[in-house]
C-alpha cells in the first residue's frame, strides 16, 4: 500500500471544513510519492472551491508524519535527474500547493512529525500539537541533506536555531520545546488535542472567509526569504546578488556512498557506517 490521503468534507458537522488525514498504515504516514501528488491535488481543489472556510490536517493512527517512505527510495535516489526531479517537481509541488492555498490551514499533530512531516506542517498557519509529540529532521542518519527550498521553508518556520539542531545533529524536539521556539501555536494533552482542533477548525470558519484568504495573500506575500529561493532555482537571472544560491548543486550527492549506505542501512535496519 502507497499510503494516501482521507479527505472529509464538512467536517465536525460544519459546513465548509475540509478534515484531511495523512494515512499508511505500518509507517507512521510517511509520505510516499504517489502522497505526494496526492497533496498536490487536494490543495489546489482545496484553492479553487470557494466554498471552503478552513482545513484541518492531521496524521492517522497517533502519529503526523515520519517523513518520507524510505522503501521507495533505492528505486529512483541514486540518479541525479531523478532526484531533482522528485523533489522539485513531487515534493515542492505538493509543499508549494500547500503555500499557495489561500485557505486556513490548521496542523493536529501528534506522535513522529519527521521530515517530510516537519516539512508539511511547516505549510500550516496554525500547529497544535500533543505534549507527547516529537519534531525533527534526523536524515543526516541516512547518508543526504534536506533539499534547498524544503530547507530553507523549515529554517523560516521553525527558525535557523532549531533547523540546524535538526539537520546537523539529527536532534528531535518534544512539543515544549518546539512551543517555546515559536514553532506551535498550542500544546495539548492527547485526549484534548482533537477537540482543540475541532474548536480552531470551527472557530476560523466561522469568521469572514474573504478576510482570511486575503490575510494570507498578504502574509505570502511579505514572506520574502523564502520567495528568494524560488527564484534563486527558478529565476537565477532576477537576482545576482544571490547567486551562490543559484550555483549550488543540491543534487549531486545522488551516486554517493554515504547516500547508499544510509539508505540501505535504514532498510536492513542497522546502524551506519560513514
Amino acid at each position: 500500500m502507497a499510503g494516501g490521503i482521507a479527505i472529509e468534507r464538512d467536517a465536525f458537522g460544519t459546513v465548509g471544513i475540509w478534515q484531511l488525514t495523512l494515512t499508511h498504515t505500518g509507517k507512521f504516514n510517511a509520505m510516499s510519492r504517489s502522497m505526494w501528488a496526492e497533496l498536490k491535488a487536494v490543495f489546489t481543489a482545496v484553492q479553487q472551491d470557494a466554498s471552503v472556510r478552513s482545513v484541518v490536517l492531521k496524521g492517522d493512527q497517533g502519529h503526523f508524519c515520519a517523513g518520507g517512505d524510505i522503501a521507495e527510495y533505492p528505486d529512483f535516489r541514486f540518479d541525479e535527474a531523478q532526484l531533482r526531479h522528485f523533489h522539485e517537481q513531487e515534493v515542492w509541488g505538493g509543499l508549494r500547493a500547500m503555500l499557495d492555498c489561500d485557505v486556513p490551514i490548521v496542523a493536529c499533530i501528534e506522535g513522529n512529525c519527521m521530515g517530510a512531516g516537519m516539512e508539511i506542517a511547516s505549510c500550516c498557519d496554525l500547529r497544535l500539537a500533543a505534549d507527547t509529540a516529537r519534531f525533527g529532521a534526523p536524515i543526516a542518519r541516512l547518508g543526504f541533506p534536506m533539499a534547498p527550498r524544503e530547507a530553507a521553508l523549515v529554517g523560516q518556520v521553525a527558525g535557523a536555531t532549531v533547523a540546524r539542531a535538526m539537520l546537523l545533529a539529527a536532534e528531535v524536539f518534544d512539543a515544549g520545546a518546539m512551543l517555546g521556539h515559536g514553532f506551535l501555536t498550542r500544546v495539548h494533552t492527547t485526549d484534548t488535542l482533537g477537540d482543540a482542533c475541532r474548536d480552531m477548525t470551527v472557530r476560523i470558519a466561522g469568521l469572514a472567509p474573504q478576510a482570511a484568504r486575503l490575510n494570507k495573500q498578504t502574509l505570502r506575500a511579505l514572506n520574502r526569504p523564502l520567495a528568494l529561493v524560488e527564484y534563486a532555482q527558478e529565476a537565477p537571472e532576477l537576482i545576482a546578488n544571490l547567486q551562490p544560491v543559484a550555483d549550488l548543486n543540491p543534487y549531486a550527492y545522488a551516486d554517493s556512498a554515504e547516500h547508499r549506505e544510509g539508505i540501505a542501512a535504514f532498510l536492513a535496519k542497522r546502524a551506519p557506517v560513514f
